[in-house]
């Protein structure tokens, strides 16, 4: 009897680049799959049609720029491995960081547009295990103003659409941060030895989300463990298949009401037990969805299920 192996990874991001089977792949303002009349960046991904552990990854902006590079461990930029280099439209290095299985780790360096280092920091496991905690080491503002030094210093970041603004101390956020994201969504925070007391996010019509912690990962209503059974029980193999190994990486996405929507293969093994993940997944009850700053957001997942065929 066929056996199937499952694993969940569960990626903390808000928007979502989607793949398709084709080499090149064009990309939206907020990294969902475009077109070729309507679109901001688009993806190269180096031997797209072999069977590798990692994929290079190469994002560019519409002029042709490159905007990010490194390595994954699906062809969608879904598990980032190792590290990542992101510039600015002008040619300028942005961000260098390092992950695993698609969490920073280890030590960050980020520069100014106009070339001017900006800050270096370490990312290290927060004491909840669940996101990884960024301690700041040294920040300049674009002016080459030294503004925290060995930890400790008032930070003030503004972008077209952003803007965070609070105390270091030792490393770690302090007292009360202010700021504004994904264009406009509000925020005030209080935080103690970086660990975050309370905070209230504001939406764009000002009703007010409050919060404890800054993230949740959307579950099943009957828990992650329910999931995995009801996919090893519901899977149906036809027989000519009984014998086949290997892998099959399939996301979906989470959406604000619990729904799973989008699903899609990323890694194939066989064109009708790709569709049979997808189906199985597909018929899972309602979940709950994550939030961010005490607001529903949609969240993508992958799975990969691992067929142990009949010897």
């Amino acid at each position: 009897m066929k056996k199937l192996l499952l694993a969940l990874l569960f990626i903390p991001t808000l928007f979502f680049a989607q793949d398709k089977f084709e080499n090149k792949i064009y990309l939206d303002s907020l990294w969902h799959e475009s077109t070729e009349s309507n679109y901001k960046y688009y993806r190269i991904v180096a031997d797209y049609d072999a069977s590798t552990e990692l994929y290079l990854i190469k994002d560019y902006y519409k002029s042709g720029v490159l905007q990010m590079e490194g390595h994954s461990k699906t062809k969608n930029n879904g598990s980032k491995e190792g590290e990542f280099t992101f510039y600015y439209e002008n040619g300028q290095k942005k961000t260098v960081n390092n992950f695993l299985k698609s969490r920073k780790t280890g030590k960050e360096i980020q520069w100014h547009e106009n070339g001017q280092k900006k800050s270096e920091g370490e990312y290290a496991d927060s004491k909840k295990g669940f996101s990884n905690q960024f301690r700041m080491n040294q920040y300049w503002d674009v002016d080459g103003n030294h503004l925290i030094i060995d930890g400790t210093g008032l930070y003030e970041n503004k972008g077209e659409n952003f803007f965070d603004k609070g105390w270091y101390k030792n490393g770690m956020k302090d007292g009360e941060w202010t700021g504004q994201y994904n264009k406009d969504k509000t925020y005030t925070e209080t935080y103690k030895k970086g660990e975050l007391v309370s905070g209230v996010s504001k939406d764009k019509n000002g009703t007010a989300y409050h919060y404890t912690e800054l993230e949740s990962r959307p579950l099943p209503l009957r828990g992650i463990n329910d999931f995995y059974k009801h996919i090893g029980k519901n899977f149906h193999i036809t027989k000519e298949y009984e014998s086949l190994n290997g892998k099959i990486f399939t996301t979906f996405i989470v959406d604000k009401d619990g729904q799973i929507v989008e699903p899609k293969t990323i890694k194939s093994l066989n064109e009708t037990l790709d569709a049979e993940a997808i189906r199985v997944i597909s018929s899972y009850e309602r979940w709950i969805p994550a939030k961010q700053r005490g607001q529903y957001v949609r969240v993508l997942y992958s799975i990969p299920i691992t067929l142990m065929g009949r010897k």
